[in-house]
């Protein structure tokens, strides 16, 4: 059975209300949207790590924010569902109040989830598929999980994104209203002179192409690099003493006990989130209700606008590439206000279908939900609700094309059951109510900090660890003399930390290669750095990193590191340049790839990683295109069965009523099956076709009860044989499909270009000073 959906890119949400059937949902639909409301209880977040699961999968990753804890379940999928897996997450008073030893509740638990998963057709092996995947639990500003570095750097957008006006002003906008948030300014501050000097700040350095860190902001608050904003002065418009206090603000985060919980962990990078070094997906959990409003707020933002970066770096896609699941909306994307998330969020639903991504959006209330909004959502899971005002806000759409009234609707919804609920597709004619499958993870509820720290230990201990540099310092030590040959910069970031000295290098790399057609020029930049036990330069040591603001001037009253004496008995730094130059010759070349089966080729600098990402998306847009002809196929098979079953029903026109009501229900059952497979968009699978041979069946014995309808019989044994070559035909046909467009079945190929030494060329070389 799973063979059959999984192979067709269809996900398993559970089983049709009325019938048992199994609900199947086509991936690609995902790319206009869903929304999962219903109140608490209802079975929202079983839904939602249910379609998490199935993306997992098919191989599509996910984004996953979580306001509320629930989401780290999915990080409790055990491939062996033994009971000592469970053991460590039982309740311990639940186990006491059921007199059971926690050993017993383990077992009961390993017990009743193997059975729940099994009683839905799922087996060990697609446990075991899932348990697979990687995943992620990150949690911004706390230790509890895997940090992100979030307030480090704010990345300049891709070119993508400064190309198009509408992003890249969203981008601007969401940035400065979310850090201004932080800080205590109201957040509807669109055209105040803190936005606006912010905003400027940002567009100055992202057109340049130049990213900003914290520190780098704060710096340009208090001296901006331009003299105008608008049409007035930047004195005029707001005074520098105004501006020291908005300095002093951000200052006051930076300076803070928790800030440095922000620096520490992975940089947000979508990409790296989101796949493996094989190309494989990944899931990242965003856990966040650990932080104040503020700071989700903030957190929030920040990542929805990294995500359309990323979003808009990619190409075009009618298929399912990732997904971003927000499992409570709630003051995120509200109707009335324009809270820093709700910019990003709109033109995300706005946008990402065109990408290949899809959004999930959970809440308790359709009113939560921006109207806007709503009316680009494609599917809606409407779970149960109480409140008149609630069900009038969805009945409506889950009304149309229904066989129930809006008045029968709006009673259904206020009494489903949990795990159930009405989906209505705008891909498909009907709605339906189907209830959930059993999932995949143990639903253990609301995940605590402890919780995280258990799960993500074993990761978070496998995570390169920063290498801490030890300084040789003597404290109060003057600047040393230097031969005035010896160019020397400052940057000054923090006054009260004395200037460590490094080697600074800015290069110009080329690569050419005229067979195929690559001249291209990068900048580098690489920060060394010496302390007094230095003997030996070693530019494998060295940081890449570029110097926004640089000074030739000394501060005054500032102390120093002491120089290593290789590099005080210089009289220029010359000696040292052949060295970076060696270094670029050794460690850098061009490394391109290419597929010729797939007729792809990397694009400059693109990592082995995202090249095999672009095969596997290739892949899938190659299968669903072969998927769609065959379903056309199977179409016009089904109607020369049509013609049959026809003809068959005249026949049974001239019996008895009672044979002929009995047989016209069989030949509604068939009918309906196979139409809505192939002519009502839902797609076909092995079930409906089984199902469909099955009705016919039990048409047969009704036919046996008549001696005077052999010649109809016979015609109906015929249809049902060529309903199960049909079903044999479509599995063997997906089978080759599967086959062929296996990635296993594709290897790139790898073509290095190193660069001549006459094309590495260093255009400034310096001792820099850093405090």
């Amino acid at each position: 059975m799973k063979d059959i959906y999984e192979k067709m890119a269809l996900f398993y949400l559970g089983k049709n209300a009325k019938d048992d059937s199994l609900s199947l949902y086509k991936s690609k639909h995902l790319t206009t949207h869903a929304a999962i409301i219903g109140m608490t209880g209802s079975g929202k977040t079983g839904l939602g790590i249910g379609l998490i699961e199935e993306a997992a999968i098919d191989n599509i990753p996910s984004i996953v924010i979580d306001p509320k804890g629930d989401m780290g379940n999915l990080c409790l999928a055990f491939a062996q569902m033994r009971p000592e897996d469970y053991l460590s997450w039982v309740d311990e008073s639940e186990a006491l109040s059921k007199g059971k030893t926690l050993q017993e509740m383990a077992e009961d638990l390993a017990s009743s989830n193997k059975a729940g998963i099994e009683s839905f057709g799922q087996d060990l092996e697609r446990v075991q598929r899932f348990a697979a995947v990687p995943k992620t639990i990150y949690t911004p500003g706390s230790s509890a999980g895997v940090g992100v570095n979030i307030l480090g750097s704010f990345a300049a957008p891709p070119r993508s994104v400064l190309e198009d006006e509408e992003t890249f002003a969203s981008l601007i906008n969401t940035t400065s209203l979310s850090l201004l948030s932080l800080v205590g300014i109201a957040s509807d501050s669109i055209g105040s002179r803190e936005h606006l000097l912010l905003s400027t700040i940002f567009s100055h350095f992202y057109v340049g192409g130049n990213s900003l860190s914290m520190e780098m902001l704060i710096q340009n608050i208090i001296t901006p690099p331009f003299e105008k904003i608008g049409m007035l002065s930047l004195d005029t418009f707001y005074p520098q003493n105004e501006r020291m206090k908005l300095a002093t603000l951000f200052n006051g985060v930076v300076a803070s006990v928790t800030f440095s919980a922000w620096l520490k962990g992975e940089a947000l990078d979508i990409q790296n989130m989101l796949y493996n070094e094989e190309g494989k997906a990944k899931i990242a959990i965003f856990s966040i209700a650990h932080l104040s409003d503020e700071e989700r707020m903030f957190f929030v933002s920040l990542l929805l606008n990294a995500y359309i970066s990323w979003m808009r770096s990619q190409r075009g896609s009618a298929v399912l590439k990732s997904i971003l699941y927000m499992d409570e909306i709630f003051g995120f994307f509200p109707p009335l206000k324009n809270p820093p998330s709700k910019e990003p969020m709109l033109l995300l639903l706005k946008q990402a279908r065109a990408f290949g991504c899809g959004i999930i959006l959970s809440t308790q209330n359709p009113v939560d939900i921006d109207y806007k909004g709503l009316s680009n959502i494609g599917t809606w899971f409407i779970g149960k609700l109480q409140t008149k005002q609630d069900i009038a806000k969805v009945v409506d759409g889950i009304a149309a094309n229904s066989e129930f009234s809006k008045e029968e609707i709006a009673k259904q919804i206020a009494t489903l059951k949990g795990r159930h609920f009405f989906v209505k597709n705008v891909h498909e004619e009907q709605t339906q109510e189907f209830y959930t499958r059993w999932v995949l993870s143990y639903l253990k509820g609301p995940m605590s900090k402890d919780d995280i720290k258990t799960v993500m230990q074993a990761k978070k201990e496998a995570l390169p660890q920063p290498k801490e540099r030890e300084i040789f310092v003597q404290t109060g030590m003057t600047k040393p003399l230097l031969n005035e040959n010896i160019k020397e910069y400052f940057v000054s970031a923090n006054e009260d930390s004395c200037f460590y000295p490094y080697l600074y290098a800015e290069l110009k790399l080329r690569f050419f290669n005229q067979k195929k057609g690559i001249d291209t020029q990068e900048n580098l930049f690489y920060k060394l750095p010496l302390d007094a036990k230095t003997f030996t330069i070693e530019w494998q040591n060295a940081h890449e990193e570029a110097l926004m603001q640089k000074s030739l001037q000394a501060p005054a009253n500032a102390s120093y590191a002491q120089l290593p004496e290789l590099v005080m008995r210089e009289k220029s730094l010359k000696g040292f340049e052949r060295g970076v130059s060696d270094f670029v010759y050794e460690s850098k070349n061009l490394e391109l790839f290419m597929c010729e089966d797939l007729d792809l080729e990397s694009k400059l600098h693109e990592s082995k990683r995202d090249f095999l990402v672009r095969m596997e998306d290739t892949l899938k847009e190659l299968r669903e295109e072969r998927i769609q002809k065959l379903q056309e196929k199977f179409g016009s098979d089904y109607e020369k069965l049509q013609d049959k079953l026809q003809k068959l029903n005249m026949k049974l026109q001239k019996e008895e009523a009672e044979a002929s009501s009995k047989m016209a229900d069989t030949l509604i059952g068939v009918g309906m099956t196979l139409v809505s497979a192939f002519f009502g968009k839902k797609t076909l699978s092995a079930s409906t076709i089984s199902k469909g041979a099955s009705t016919l069946s039990k048409g047969k014995d009704v036919l046996k009860e008549r001696t005077d309808v052999a010649n109809a019989q016979l015609l109906l044994s015929d249809v049902e044989e060529e309903m199960q070559t049909l079903e044999q035909r479509l599995k063997e046909e997906i089978e080759e499909i599967t086959k062929e467009l296996d990635i296993k079945n594709y290897s790139p190929q790898s073509l290095i270009i190193k660069p001549k030494r006459s094309d590495i060329v260093i255009t400034d070389f310096a001792l820099l000073w850093e405090r």
